[in-house]
C-alpha cells in the first residue's frame, strides 16, 4: 500500500515529473531530496505553495516497503546518546548511511510549533535512485487544493485538511531513527 506525502517543488521539476509520472530532470539525483510526511509541516516549510522554488505541491505516493527500507538505511542528523554508544559510533553510521533523519516541531495549519515532533527524511547517494526508480509509485498535483485551503485559512476558516494517522514501524526501524512509538 502506498501513502501520499507532500512535497514542494519549482514548476519546472513538478511539470516534468507529472508529464513523466516519475521524477526526471531537472530533478537532480545528485542532491539530497527530503521527504516530509507531515502535511502541516510541509505547508509551513513551503508557505502554502508561496515560497519561491516551492510553488507547486505534489502528493508523492511512496510504497510502504520503500518507506520502511529508506528508514532502515537512515541515521539521525545529530548525535543522540540514547541511540548510539558514543559520538564516534554515530559518526561512523552517518558516514556510511545515504539517508538522514531529523525530528522537527510539528506545526498547526497556521504554522505554530507544537510540542511533538515531525519526521523529516533526507534521501541521498545511492538511495535516491531507489527512491526515484522503485519507491515512488505515483505523483498527484495538489497545488490548486493547497491554494484553496490557504485562502480558506487566510479568510479565518478551518479547511478540512488531509487526515494523518500514526504510522506503525517495525521495532528495529523505529529504534534506528529514534521514534518513540
Amino acid at each position: 500500500m502506498a501513502r501520499r506525502r507532500p512535497g514542494a517543488y519549482p514548476p519546472a521539476i513538478a511539470d516534468a515529473a507529472l508529464r513523466a509520472g516519475r521524477f526526471v530532470p531537472p530533478f537532480k539525483r545528485e542532491r539530497m531530496t527530503w521527504v516530509k510526511p507531515s502535511f502541516c509541516w510541509m505547508m509551513y516549510r513551503c508557505r502554502w505553495a508561496t515560497k519561491p522554488g516551492q510553488e507547486r505541491v505534489l502528493a508523492v505516493r511512496m510504497s510502504r516497503t520503500g518507506f520502511e527500507q529508506v528508514l532502515s538505511l537512515a541515521t539521525l542528523s545529530h548525535f543522540d546518546r540514547s541511540l548510539h554508544d558514543d559520538a564516534a559510533a554515530w559518526a561512523a553510521q552517518k558516514t556510511s548511511s545515504p539517508v538522514r533523519v531529523q525530528w522537527d516541531p510539528e506545526r498547526t495549519p497556521s504554522g505554530r510549533a507544537l510540542e511533538h515532533r515531525s519526521l523529516q527524511v533526507g534521501i541521498g547517494g545511492v538511495a535516491v535512485d531507489a527512491y526515484v526508480d522503485e519507491w515512488v509509485v505515483g505523483l498527484d498535483d495538489v497545488t490548486d487544493q493547497v491554494r484553496a485551503w490557504r485562502a480558506e485559512l487566510t479568510a479565518g476558516g478551518s479547511p478540512a485538511l488531509p487526515q494523518e494517522t500514526p504510522y506503525a514501524l517495525p521495532a528495529d526501524v523505529a529504534a534506528r531513527i529514534g521514534a518513540d512509538g
